[in-house]
């Protein structure tokens, strides 16, 4: 006789998102139009020792461009260009995200 075995249910947990990406949906949460800058200088602030150089929030610059194109891909963020959606495929300068518009 064949002895049943009980199966265990494994759990399968969502991937965590990058600690960037949490900052930028946090920024977000009020709504508004923010810019990287101030996403990036938020990582600074938290990331910063005593030795810590002021423009330590240029080192976050590019994390944050690569991590807010990715939540656009997604659909997830909007990347705003001269008070415009863009797609965040094409797009160059100075910029702003949004959470989706409906």
């Amino acid at each position: 006789m064949a002895e049943d075995t009980p199966t265990e249910e494994t759990e399968v947990e969502a991937p965590q998102d990058d600690p960037v990406v949490t900052y930028i949906m946090e920024a977000l949460e009020s709504g508004d139009e923010v810019s990287p800058n101030a996403i990036a200088q938020k990582i600074a602030r938290d990331r910063a020792t005593d030795k810590s150089p002021k423009d330590l929030w240029l080192k976050f610059m590019t994390a944050v461009r690569q991590q807010a194109l990715h939540l656009a891909r997604k659909g997830r963020i909007e990347i705003i260009r001269k008070g415009k959606a863009v797609d965040p495929n094409d797009f160059k300068g100075l910029y702003k995200l949004r959470l989706p518009r409906k």
